[in-house]
C-alpha cells in the first residue's frame, strides 16, 4: 500500500482497514489526516496479538548478518516482553508493537516508520538515529528513552517521557511532503518534564497542554510550534527560536535564558503566563 510517497508493508486485513480509515480522514480534511487511527478497531487480533514468541524474535535477530538486517516489516509483536533485546539497525516498519515491553531495548538506527506502538513500554530504551516517521505511540512510557538524532514525526500524545533525550532530533513537519495533511511530531498532553531537546528541530510540533517543566530547549527551533496551554516552568531556552510559536495560555515562568531568545516574536505572548 502506498501512502503519499511512502511504501507501507501491511497484511491484507490491515490494508483494507487503513484504506477505509484514510479515505475518511481525507474527506474530513487535511487536519484530520493524522487522526485516522480513530476509525480502526484497535482491539482486533491484528492490533493486539503476536505472531511470534520472544524466542522466535531472538532467533531472527541472531540469524541477521551485517549485510542483511532482521526484517520485521508488518509483523505482529503486540503484548510481547522484548525488554533488553538488541534491535539495532533492524527494520520493524509498520510492525505492531502495541502494549509491548521494550524497556531497555537497543533500537538505534532502527526503521520504525508507521509502526504501531500504542501504550508500549520503552523505559530507558535507546533509539538513537532511529526513523519513526508516523509511528503511533500514544500513551506509551518513554521515560529516560534516548531519541538523540532520531526522526520522530510521530504521535506521542499522552506519553510519559520524563527525562527523555531528543538532542538533535527532528520532530518537525516536512513541508515538501504533506499530501496527507500536517505530518509532524504530536505530543499533546505528554509529560516531558526534564526532557532534553537541545538543538532539536521542533518547528510546527504540537506541544499543546504538554508538561515541559525543567525541559532543555537550548538552541532548539520552535518556529510555529503549538505551545498552547503547555507548562514550560523552569525550562532552559538559551538561544531557542520562538518565531511565530503559539504560546496561548502557556506557562512561561522562571525560564532560564529567555533574554537570549526571540520570545517576543511568539504569537499571543500577551495571553501567556509570564513572571
Amino acid at each position: 500500500m502506498k501512502i503519499g510517497r511512502i511504501e507501507v508493508a501491511l497484511t491484507p486485513a490491515l490494508t483494507v482497514a487503513l484504506t477505509v480509515a484514510l479515505t475518511v480522514a481525507l474527506v474530513a480534511g487535511p487536519t484530520a489526516a493524522q487522526d485516522w487511527l480513530r476509525h480502526l478497531d484497535l482491539d482486533s487480533p491484528e492490533m493486539t496479538e503476536a505472531e511470534l514468541s520472544r524466542a522466535e524474535v531472538e532467533a531472527r535477530l541472531t540469524a541477521a548478518t551485517p549485510g542483511q538486517a532482521a526484517d520485521f516489516t508488518g509483523v505482529r509483536l503486540s503484548g510481547l516482553d522484548l525488554s533488553g533485546l538488541d534491535f539495532r539497525g533492524v527494520v520493524p516498519r509498520a510492525a505492531r508493537l502495541n502494549h509491548t515491553n521494550l524497556a531497555g531495548a537497543r533500537l538505534d538506527l532502527a526503521v520504525l516508520d508507521q509502526a504501531w506502538m500504542l501504550e508500549a513500554d520503552l523505559t530507558g530504551a535507546s533509539l538513537r538515529g532511529a526513523s519513526l516517521f508516523q509511528a503511533q505511540m500514544m500513551g506509551s512510557i518513554l521515560e529516560a528513552a534516548d531519541f538523540t538524532g532520531a526522526l520522530v514525526a510521530s504521535n506521542l500524545s499522552n506519553t510519559r517521557a520524563t527525562g527523555a533525550t531528543f538532542v538533535g532530533a527532528n520532530l518537525s513537519a516536512d513541508m515538501r511532503n504533506q499530501s496527507m495533511g500536517l505530518m509532524r511530531g504530536v505530543l499533546r498532553s505528554a509529560v516531558l518534564d526534564g526532557a532534553d531537546f537541545t538543538g532539536a528541530d521542533l518547528s510546527r510540533v504540537d506541544f499543546s497542554f504538554a508538561s515541559l517543566k525543567g525541559a532543555d530547549f537550548s538552541g532548539a527551533n520552535l518556529m510555529r510550534a503549538d505551545l498552547g496551554g503547555a507548562d514550560l516552568t523552569g525550562a532552559r531556552v538559551n538561544g531557542a527560536n520562538f518565531n511565530m510559536a503559539d504560546v496561548t495560555s502557556a506557562k512561561l515562568r522562571s525560564l532560564i535564558g529567555a533574554e537570549t531568545t526571540n520570545l517576543d516574536r511568539a504569537h499571543n505572548l500577551s495571553r501567556a503566563f509570564i513572571d
